[in-house]
C-alpha cells in the first residue's frame, strides 16, 4: 500500500517542477507513510538497514550499502551500514542525508526514533521517487545522492565515513533532514558556514514562492550537517514542528537567559527524541509527504542556482582574461 500510493502521487506531481505547491492537505491523509514508518521499529539498527533497503528496492530505486567501521568508547568497535541511491545524472552531486538508526536507551533497548529519525527517512525517500520519476523529461545538471546514514546517534560516524570514502570533490551542496516526523513548519538552522549562504538563500526563497511557514535558527543542533560544514562543504539542516513547538525550540536555543519560557520548560520535542517517547503515534504521514516535496523542489532550485553560480563564474571570468597574444610574425 505504502510504495502504490506514492507512485500515484509522484505521477501526478512529475508534470511540474513546483512539487511541494502541490502538496496540500485535500490529498488526504497518508497512513501509506505511517505503515511504512512502522517497520522501521525494531530491536537493532542492522535491521533497520534492511527495511530500508527493501523500501528502495520496491520503489524502483537501486541501492547501495557501503559498510564502514564505526562504533565509540561505549559501544566498542562496530561495523555501521550507509546505503546510497543515486538519482539523474551530472559531474557534481547535490547530496541529501537522513539518518535512519535509533538511539540506545538506558535500558538496553533500541527506541521507536520516529520523529529522530524515521519521518525524515520517509520524507527523503519521497523525495527520491519523486525526483527519479521527475527527471525522465526534465535534464538537470546535478546527481542528486540520497545518503541514509547510519551512527548519528553514536557521534555522526556515518557522514563522516561517507565523506572520507567518497571526499568532496564531486559535492556541490547537501540538504540534511532530522527531526520532521510532524507539523508544517520548516525549520533551518543558519550556522553552517560563509560557504552554506547561497543554500540558505535559495531555500528562503522556496519558502516565500510555496507559501511555506520556514523559520531559521541562527543557533541550530547539529546533526549530520556538522560532519559537511566541518569539511567546507554548502549545507543546510532542515527538520518541521508544528509552529508552537517551533517557535518554543527557536526561544530554547536562540532566545538567550530572558526567552520568556516558564522556569524549567523543554520543548516537547526535547522531551520525545531519545527516549521511550518517542513513538509512532507522533507521525503524521500527510506533513512528512508535504516535507518531501519540499525537498524536491529544494533539491531542484539548488540544481538550477548552481548553474547560475557557474555561469556567472565563467562570464566574470570571461571579462577578466588577459588577451591572448599574438602568434609570433603576426602583424600588430
Amino acid at each position: 500500500m505504502l510504495f502504490r500510493s506514492l507512485a500515484a502521487a509522484t505521477a501526478l506531481l512529475a508534470a511540474a517542477p513546483a512539487f511541494a505547491q502541490e502538496a496540500t492537505p485535500q490529498a488526504g491523509d497518508r497512513p501509506d507513510i505511517a505503515a511504512g514508518a512502522a517497520q522501521f521499529v525494531k530491536p537493532t539498527n542492522a535491521e533497520r538497514t534492511q527495511v530500508l533497503v527493501g523500501f528502495l528496492t520496491t520503489l524502483g530505486l537501486t541501492p547501495e550499502v557501503q559498510t564502514f567501521e564505526g562504533g565509540n568508547r561505549t559501544t566498542g568497535p562496530m561495523q555501521g551500514s550507509n546505503v546510497v541511491v543515486a538519482v539523474g545524472q551530472g559531474d557534481k552531486d547535490i547530496v541529501l542525508t537522513a539518518h535512519y538508526d535509533a538511539v540506545k536507551l538506558r535500558d538496553g533497548t533500541l527506541s521507536q526514533g520516529i520523529v529522530d529519525n524515521v519521518g525524515a527517512v520517509m520524507a527523503m525517500m519521497e523525495a527520491a521517487k519523486t525526483l527519479d520519476m521527475a527527471l525522465e523529461g526534465q535534464p538537470v545538471a546535478h546527481r542528486f545522492v540520497f545518503v541514509f546514514t547510519d551512527q548519528e546517534e553514536l557521534g555522526l560516524l556515518g557522514a563522516k565515513a561517507f565523506l572520507a570514502a567518497h571526499g568532496k570533490d564531486r559535492i556541490a551542496a547537501v540538504i540534511n533532514a532530522d527531526v520532521a516526523a510532524y507539523g508544517q513548519t520548516v525549520m533551518y538552522g543558519e550556522n553552517n558556514g560563509e560557504q552554506s549562504r547561497f543554500v540558505l538563500e535559495t531555500l528562503r526563497n522556496l519558502c516565500a514562492e510555496r507559501g511555506f511557514d520556514c523559520m531559521p535558527y541562527p543557533v541550530y543542533p547539529p546533526s549530520d550537517d556538522r560532519a559537511f560544514s566541518a569539511a567546507g562543504v554548502p549545507v543546510v539542516s532542515l527538520g518541521t514542528q508544528d509552529a508552537a513547538g517551533a517557535h518554543q525550540m527557536w526561544l530554547a536555543l536562540n532566545g538567550g537567559e530572558d526567552n520568556g519560557l516558564k522556569e524549567g520548560f523543554a520543548p516537547p520535542v526535547f522531551q520525545r527524541i531519545h527516549s521511550a517517547e518517542d513513538r509512532l503515534s507522533y507521525l503524521k504521514g500527510v506533513d512528512v509527504a508535504r516535507f518531501g516535496l519540499f525537498i524536491a523542489d529544494l533539491g531542484l532550485a539548488l540544481d538550477k542556482r548552481l548553474v547560475e553560480i557557474q555561469a556567472r563564474a565563467e562570464a566574470v571570468a570571461a571579462e577578466t582574461a588577459p588577451p591572448t597574444p599574438a602568434p609570433a610574425g603576426d602583424p600588430q
